[in-house]
């Protein structure tokens, strides 16, 4: 069962349980909680089964959007993504900031930004990649939690960034402490490129939430960058 279904049942027995406690106290029939659990059970089956996860990151997604907080995450650490792919030179394909939108464009998940990583996958296959290749990747998926940290003090997010890292340093055959040592490394380059072009992230950060494309964004990023740089 995937995490977003396991995160589903556990929704559903913490407001089992609560409505067991409270039920008493407004007159609920113990009968309305317990169906109304075995439902989001089936749903969370269905969905793991069926829509591998896709539905329950929609739901998932849908109320943690009623925080201000939480979307504001989502677009800091998505432009913490943006804009470190924009000045390493990866490609950038598209981007979405919710679950919904993910689904809308096919990507899977609760989506993201979308790289070019055909040259990554390429060296990938053939069981070598160059030093310069891993740490512009690497670098790119820490750079979420980086933009993060250096917004809010801390980092919510990111759990598919690692896993995306640890995959690819595991099939490279890095040990456990390389693997902390590798991570720690590109944690701290994504934070100095987003320390040296922070107007340029505020100024994407801006974009994105207007829902700009990928070009509005890649020309907001340069813009701010010429008037860094004039006198």
């Amino acid at each position: 069962m995937s995490q977003t279904s396991l995160n589903l049942v556990a929704i559903s027995i913490f407001l089992m349980t609560l409505s067991v406690l409270l039920g008493p106290l407004v007159n609920l029939s113990p009968a309305v909680p317990a169906i109304a659990t075995f439902a989001v059970l089936g749903i969370a089956t269905l969905d793991s089964f069926s829509l591998q996860g896709k539905g329950g990151s929609l739901l998932l997604d849908w109320i943690a959007g009623f925080s201000p907080e939480h979307r504001d995450r989502i677009v800091h650490h998505e432009a913490g993504h943006f804009l470190t792919a924009y000045l390493l030179g990866i490609p950038i394909s598209g981007y979405t900031l919710t679950a919904w939108e993910a689904l809308k464009q096919g990507q899977p998940g609760q989506g993201g930004v979308a790289f070019d990583d055909a040259e990554l996958a390429s060296q990938l296959e053939q069981g070598k990649i160059t030093a310069q290749m891993l740490d512009r990747y690497c670098t790119v998926w820490m750079a979420g939690i980086a933009a993060e940290a250096l917004v809010f003090d801390n980092a919510e997010g990111g759990s598919d960034d690692k896993s995306k890292l640890a995959g690819v340093l595991t099939s490279l055959g890095f040990s456990a402490s390389a693997y902390d040592q590798k991570q720690r490394f590109c944690l701290l380059q994504a934070k100095n490129l987003l320390q040296e072009n922070w107007s340029s992230y505020q100024a994407l950060v801006d974009a994105m939430r207007k829902r700009a494309s990928v070009k509005e964004c890649s020309e907001a990023i340069a813009l701010n960058a010429e008037l860094e740089v004039s006198p």
